[in-house]
């Protein structure tokens, strides 16, 4: 029983660490990795508590060294789905009226335990898994993660103190409650801060989740229920399975109880599964909140008064950082003819000194792409570049998958500015650029905001303020997430809250107090001090 008003800590960013040469972090991360790789154990999903393997033996292996086996994990079936659907909303009631202050201490707990002694494990298993360097890892796995759960805290107590004003005689309260049915969090291979925020936030607010990684990412997404778990988080509050979509959705989305979908994914699948949604929608006891943050073709734009080395910089960071893997990273830009000889100059020159291999290896700055499929995709677009007379790869356009899944980072230039690959999203190291004319800026700001169905990311850079502006109004619909000066990547939690319009979700912004809402259900609560006693108004006496 709470007999006062509890004031949480005060959220802040989690510090990235260097892994410099010689840094006790170093050495550490480098003792776990080879912990880590000495063994194969079985990772077994999470139901209701209880760890269950399921059906079959399937080899987790390094993207970067296939022939490693990093362990195996089995696959659940429509049987095991509707027991972790019925774990959920046994765990429900419980969970939901525990008080808020008891479900934050949970989260507060899992990120200092995340922080401290779980730091190298989590990196050690996102390096392995996702392919992902010490430093790309140690933001993601660690710091962002952290931040989500820290953040998220802080955001909870504000929307509890969001409440009505009361007259004499009145008191007005407005109560969150958790939505009524369970959640079902779907989450991608590429951030594991992600895997961990996408269950996480409903799982605060009082709802209770079934959680499907990816596949590629399921190494790492136990080590996040280890967290949780040591945490004290309660039995059947979230439910890790591993199962294929199909076998998912027929069960989740035809289940009356089901409340909610939160994802991060493809534009196509999320789009899919509104449809499946849609559909089904008479067959639910309420309407599901849908919040997908899905793809990206993001941008750099560079005004004719913007520094070369500047944006050569924005561009092999935003670009190729974890193979360009992210839903932010750079895939497109437009850079004008006054700067393109410079700017060519530093960006070949940047590409000159990356190193490609494991991340095992602290000097690689790229790493290995996440699967086959993958591989196959992006090397099909680097290809047909190659090919075609209205675009030249003059950096990189080499692959391999003989020992992993490594493709080296490419540029292509096109005079098409229509060309594939300055509209499709690709989600590789694959970045495309258009050389236009300085006195064409306005021009080229109208050609950007059309060639591209999403709206995630995007940056402008510009030492001309006039220019600046022009740019932030005329692309004020085509990113969620806008950097003047910078990369369009690297969103921090409290600080940008992240998330896109058009064909690049709900931008619901993870990472704030506007995500959080999704998950309650406002119940406005009026009590009356003085009850009326007699029918009769005033205006009824007809003098």
């Amino acid at each position: 029983m709470s007999n006062a008003f509890f004031k949480v800590p005060v959220a802040k960013n989690e510090p990235v660490l260097s892994y410099a040469p010689g840094s006790a972090e170093k050495a550490t991360l480098k003792e776990m990795l080879k912990a880590m790789k000495s063994t194969a154990p079985e990772v077994p999903m999470t139901i209701g508590g209880k760890k269950i393997m399921g059906e079959g033996k399937i080899a987790i292996h390094p993207p970067h060294e296939l022939k490693h086996t990093l362990g195996y994990h089995g696959r659940a079936d429509a049987k095991l789905v509707t027991q972790a659907i019925d774990a959920a909303l046994e765990a429900k009631k419980s969970w939901e009226n525990m008080p808020w202050q008891d479900r934050a201490a949970i989260f507060l707990k899992a990120a200092d335990l995340l922080a401290g002694p779980y730091r190298a494990k989590m990196n050690a298993a996102t390096m392995l898994a996702q392919s992902k360097n010490a430093y790309q890892s140690e933001i993601d796995a660690v710091a962002e993660l952290c931040d989500f759960w820290r953040f998220n805290v802080q955001f909870m107590i504000e929307i509890y103190n969001q409440q009505p004003e009361s007259p004499a005689g009145t008191w007005n309260r407005m109560e969150y409650r958790a939505l009524e049915g369970f959640i079902f969090a779907l989450t991608p291979f590429n951030f594991t801060s992600i895997a961990g925020n996408l269950p996480g936030a409903p799982a605060l607010m009082g709802n209770t989740v079934v959680w499907k990684p990816a596949d590629t990412q399921i190494y790492s997404a136990a080590v996040i229920m280890e967290i949780l778990e040591e945490a004290g988080l309660p039995a059947g509050v979230i439910n890790l399975v591993f199962v294929d979509g199909k076998t998912a959705g027929e069960v989740i989305f035809t289940h009356p109880d089901f409340a909610g979908l939160h994802f991060t994914g493809s534009t196509g699948v999320f789009q899919t599964l509104w449809k499946t949604i849609g559909n089904n929608i008479s067959s639910y006891k309420s309407y599901p909140r849908i919040v997908g943050e899905t793809g990206g073709k993001d941008f750099v734009i560079a005004h004719s008064s913007a520094n070369a080395k500047q944006v050569a910089v924005a561009l092999s960071r935003g670009a190729f950082e974890f193979q360009g893997q992210k839903c932010s990273a750079a895939s497109r830009a437009y850079i004008p003819k006054n700067l393109w000889g410079d700017v060519k100059k530093y960006l070949l020159a940047d590409l000159k000194e990356m190193k490609m291999g494991s991340p095992e290896d602290f000097t690689n700055f790229i790493n290995a792409v996440i699967d086959e499929k993958a591989f196959d995709k992006i090397s099909s677009y680097i290809s047909s570049a190659k090919k075609d007379d209205t675009a030249q790869v003059i950096a990189g356009g080499n692959f391999d998958k003989s020992e992993g899944y490594f493709i080296e980072p490419t540029v292509i230039v096109t005079e098409d500015p229509k060309y594939v690959t300055m509209c499709e999203e690709i989600f590789g190291p694959v970045l495309t650029i258009y050389v236009y004319e300085p006195e064409a800026f306005e021009e080229t700001l109208e050609l950007l905001d059309a060639s591209s169905p999403y709206a995630l990311t995007g940056a402008i850079l510009s030492q001309d303020r006039n220019a600046t502006k022009l740019a932030e109004e005329k692309l004020r619909n085509a990113a969620g997430n806008f950097y003047i000066n910078d990369k369009p990547t690297g969103a921090v939690v409290g600080q940008q809250p992240f998330g896109g319009a058009r064909a690049s979700g709900t931008n619901d912004k993870a990472g704030s107090v506007w995500n959080l809402l999704r998950w309650v259900s406002p119940r406005a609560i009026k009590e009356n001090f003085l009850t009326p006693t007699d029918f009769r108004y005033p205006f009824l006496g007809e003098e």
